[in-house]
Order: C-alpha cells, then structure tokens, then sequence
C-alpha cells in the first residue's frame, strides 16, 4: 500500500510539473506574439529567435507577503534614457527563495494609474546576480495585478519576468530599478540576455 501512495504522488508530481511547464511556454508564445502586434515594438519576426529564457522552474513560483504602504509620495524613477517616469511605493513583499528572505517593493505607474485598461498593474523591477552574466545587465521587470493580492499575499513568478526593451534597442524610456530592489542573489529564471544584436535609433 504504501508503494502504491508513493507512486500515486510521484505521478502526481510528475503532472502538475508538467502542466507548469506548459503554461510557462504558452506565457512565452504569447510574450513573443504580443512583440508583432506592439506598434512601438523594437523587435521583428526575424529577432524572436533572439530571445532566450531560463528553462521554467517553479522554485522560482512564490507566495509573497504583502505589506500596503501608506502616505507614499510620488517620486520619478530615473529611466536609461536620462529621463524619468512618476511612480509611487504601493506595497513591500516578503517572500522566501531558496532558503534565502528576500524583500521587494511593487510600484505604481501615476499615467497608467488614470488609463482604466492599466489602472491595476503592480510594476515589479529588479536587479540581481545574473544581471551581465546570463541576464540582462539592466534588470528585469515582472507585471502583476493589484487585483491579484487576496488576504495579504500576492503569487510572484520569476519564470515571468522579462526584459526591458532597452534591451533591445536604444530610443526607450526604460526605468532603471531602484536600489531597494536589487537582488543579492542569482535569478535563473525569466527572460535571459538577448542574444541578437541592439538596435540603434
């Protein structure tokens, strides 16, 4: 019986890891697909073979705690063009990834605040180790829902997280993520370095 239980679980586990699997590569199709429809977007079909991600790992799916800031102001978050952009700290997250705490800061785009298509996206930028190894050197960013957050917990998936168009291309105003959010770990998921060649506008 108890061979039996065993291999009911590893079954189990076998499936639902390859169910993850499966809707982090349709999550990817569809990242692709969205480059041809952008109007402004810097990347042509003949580039998507550049793109490159980290195999999809579900240590890298957390349950964060979320901690509601209050009386924030709004600050401009500088972007790699030497302009900036108006956001606003909504909300810190604790959360843990291998074995290590980590804290992050969830931002609010004030243009994108007042757009009714945008008004709950959560703007997730980050720095970490594998930034000018095996990622992006200027980070990576992860969109999430405010509508997402249910009794103080948000799911954050890094297999998500994706890379700015600067890093494609110049000509974008990218915001460069604050030091609040650099990462003193490697995240070996998400969207890795592209592999083409950057445009120049």
């Amino acid at each position: 019986m108890r061979h039996l239980i065993i291999f009911i679980f590893f079954i189990s586990f076998g499936a639902n890891a390859q169910n993850y699997i499966t809707k982090i590569e349709a999550h990817r199709a569809n990242y692709k697909a969205d480059f041809l429809k952008e109007e402004r977007s810097p990347l042509k079909q003949e580039d998507l073979k550049h793109l490159q991600f980290f195999e999809p790992d579900s240590a890298y799916l957390v349950n964060a705690k979320v901690k509601i800031l209050k009386n924030e102001k709004i600050f401009k978050m500088p972007t790699y063009d030497g302009t900036s952009k108006e956001f606003i700290r909504y909300a810190n997250v604790t959360f843990k990834l291998k074995d290590t705490a980590l804290t992050l800061t969830l931002y609010r785009n004030i243009s994108l605040m007042m757009n009714p298509a945008y008004k709950d996206l959560l703007f997730l930028p980050f720095t970490d180790l594998s930034n000018n190894k095996t990622s992006y050197g200027g980070g990576r960013y992860i969109d999430l829902d405010l509508k997402s957050i249910r009794k103080n917990k948000i799911e954050i998936d890094f297999n998500k997280a994706y890379n700015p168009y600067c890093a494609y291309s110049d000509g974008y105003r990218c915001p460069i993520p604050p030091e609040e959010n650099d990462l003193d770990i490697a995240i070996s998921a998400g969207e890795k370095v592209y592999t083409g060649e950057k445009k120049h506008k």
